[in-house]
């Protein structure tokens, strides 16, 4: 199939809905895990969970970089809008996040300079064009997008420019799978791994799965035909005996993935530990700027003082995030939590759970 239309066709959704429920073994109960946040509101857009058979079961994981990122992050975000002299650039995702007593979106409403960007070098842009103020940008993401930024540091370095800061929260995909292989809280059968990140570290990146935990992997694409057809993917690993990584997006994800943008990333960025909401603490699952670019650094530059962190009240998005449960169990989803009032990132995000299953899974 050559057209993105083909992969939204009713009649080969159907087909492959039908070679699913073929080939599902009706022994036993499958739950495999998706861990994109594209995935995640894909699947609830077109309702690819009534598709499946009974015993295969579709969850969400740590797959939105908004979700995950730690409260502490937006608070310290919060702190750096309200210095003077300051721009705060960030993705629209993080406007509506809510810190312990306000968001980004409320700060610029009151005059704080925060910009929506679509990339970092929208962020670089703004440096340029007014060296009298310190553009911060806010570099929450996976490996999608740390190399990008990476390419700005590098850019900003080179061209002597000292108002561009980065103040990074990337977290790295495997090492939270790992995690969730160790002993997350649920049983899982096998991970419908991301699309846009294994563009970047390739199919190869899972391969510890099948083989340190006999898990099933299948990378695929964003449309329902994709999605189906990495579903048909992980039961078919069952019926053969035989767990691996499949690569169904191969149209674009390559077994080794974008060997630039690896080394572009590892230029700039050294791997670190870091927090995760729902999953804490992991080690070596984040990005943090070499000592080359610590001049680059806010979190080295700036010495502000945020605000003590306050937990979210009845938001359960950290157990969202790790399947173990749904956005349904949450007493505060449609009524307390919305988009316009979100209590949890999970609400706030494009690719949140919650945000998917308001949108498209109540009345």
């Amino acid at each position: 199939m050559k057209y993105l239309d083909e992969f939204r066709d009713a009649e080969r959704v159907r087909k492959v809905a039908a070679a699913v429920a073929a080939v599902a073994p009706d022994d036993r109960d499958f739950t495999f895990m998706e861990v994109c946040g594209t995935h995640t509101m894909a699947v609830a857009h077109y309702g690819l969970k009534e598709l499946l058979p009974s015993n295969v079961r579709l969850i969400s994981g740590p797959g939105c970089p908004v979700c995950v990122t730690p409260k502490e992050y937006v608070d310290y975000a919060v702190a750096l809008a309200r210095e003077p002299g300051v721009t705060v650039a960030t993705f629209g995702d993080m406007m509506r996040v809510p810190g312990s007593s306000t968001d980004l979106l409320r700060l610029q409403a009151e005059g704080a300079d925060v910009r929506v960007v679509y990339s970092a070098r929208d962020a670089l842009a703004f440096a340029r064009a007014g060296p009298e103020r310190a553009v911060v940008f806010l570099a929450v993401g996976f490996e999608t997008t740390a190399p990008t930024v990476a390419a700005t540091a590098k850019e900003a370095a080179a061209a002597g420019i000292r108002n561009y800061f980065i103040f990074a929260a990337h977290k790295l995909i495997p090492p939270a799978m790992r995690v969730l292989c160790d002993g997350g809280a649920v049983a899982l059968d096998g991970f419908l791994c991301p699309a846009h990140v294994s563009a970047i570290i390739g199919a190869r990146a899972y391969e510890f799965i099948p083989r340190d935990y006999g898990l099933a992997c299948a990378v695929a694409g964003f449309e329902p035909v994709d999605i189906l057809q990495g579903i048909y993917l992980l039961l078919k690993q069952y019926v053969d005996g035989e767990r691996r990584v499949d690569n169904q997006y191969s149209r674009v994800v390559k077994e080794e993935g974008n060997p630039r943008a690896q080394e572009i990333q590892a230029e700039v960025f050294d791997v670190c530990d870091s927090r995760w909401r729902g999953l804490g603490d992991l080690p070596a699952s984040g990005l943090a700027l070499r000592e080359e670019y610590a001049a680059l650094d806010a979190a080295r530059t700036f010495e502000v003082e945020p605000e003590e962190t306050v937990p979210d009240r009845g938001c359960i998005c950290g157990e969202v995030l790790t399947g173990a449960k749904v956005p349904a169990e949450c007493s505060l989803i449609g009524d307390e939590c919305t988009p316009a009032r979100p209590v949890g990132p999970c609400m706030v995000s494009s690719e949140g759970s919650c945000a998917a299953a308001l949108k498209y899974e109540y009345e």
